[in-house]
């Protein structure tokens, strides 16, 4: 029995681990070679340990190990050029473009008119500037190929309403949502399709962190993933205080996959019910 989406390429932004690294292997799983980027380095606006050359690398190995062919490269989504070489480099070492996983992105917190002008910039320019060069970057591609394909792009439950201490990160993740769209417009033509997907909390080291805790239980002097656990829980409707990165996989293999060929200009949340309207913490 074949993969969901087996003899397909795939490339995946933010790849060396949480999300990124999920859904490359989901994605190898059913069938894909992978082309990974990730900066697998640190942006000094980010409060927490970003990912390492050492994540890419078990990223690549977790690949192999399912037989599977990757293409993995240290880029900046910042920077277009470099991005762009690492997809033409996939691409002609792997021989197609069918699915894009726009995922790369970043985390910080502040009252917006607290935030720095640096913490701001590196929001807009990752988190949203990133996926648009990610998108730009692949769409030749994927109109050459001429067999149609999927990109999503990860939005997030801030990209459907607003959070308190997230202006810049609320602002980008509401900027993908118009990009999705009218790339889904600009792309019909070509049955290239085009989504989003909005995760609630992941349990990824992006909300694991003592930066995260300490926004969400202030009362504390060291907040531990214990103490932010019914913090967290309190901003969902089911009774879970984050979702797995599993979660997310399955959602972008769906919209990557032949299941959802008729889905396109959607918004998925896999957020256990978060953005369903109730009043949230005040955090």
């Amino acid at each position: 029995m074949t993969g969901r989406v087996e003899g397909k390429v795939a490339f995946v932004t933010g790849a060396a681990r949480g999300q990124g690294r999920s859904h490359a292997v989901r994605l190898a799983q059913e069938g894909a070679d992978i082309i990974a980027v990730d900066l697998a380095g640190q942006v000094a606006s980010v409060p927490y340990p970003m990912a390492t050359p050492e994540d890419l690398d078990q990223t690549v190995k977790e690949v192999e190990a399912l037989d599977r062919r990757i293409v993995a490269r240290q880029a900046d989504v910042r920077d277009y050029a470099a991005l762009k070489s690492a997809l033409d480099e996939g691409v002609t070492q792997l021989g197609r473009l069918d699915i894009v996983c726009s995922n790369a992105g970043i985390a910080s917190f502040g009252p917006a008119d607290e935030l720095d002008e640096t913490a701001w910039r590196d929001m807009i320019d990752i988190n949203l500037t990133g996926m648009w060069h990610t998108c730009k970057a692949a769409i030749p591609h994927l109109v050459e190929g001429g067999r149609g394909g999927s990109i999503v792009i990860t939005s997030s439950d801030a990209g459907l309403k607003g959070f308190p201490n997230l202006a810049h990160y609320v602002s980008a993740k509401h900027g993908v949502v118009g990009l999705m769209r009218t790339l889904a417009l600009e792309l019909a033509p070509h049955s290239i399709r085009v989504n989003s997907i909005h995760p609630t909390q992941v349990d990824t080291p992006m909300i694991q962190n003592e930066a995260t805790y300490r926004l969400f239980r202030p009362d504390l002097d060291h907040p531990t993933r214990a103490d932010f656990e019914p913090a967290s829980q309190a901003m969902n409707v089911l009774p879970i205080p984050w979702v797995d990165v599993a979660d997310i996989s399955s959602a972008v293999l769906f919209l990557a996959s032949d299941e959802a060929r008729y889905i396109t200009g959607a918004q998925l949340p896999v957020d256990a019910g978060a953005s369903q309207p109730f009043k949230i913490p005040n955090v």
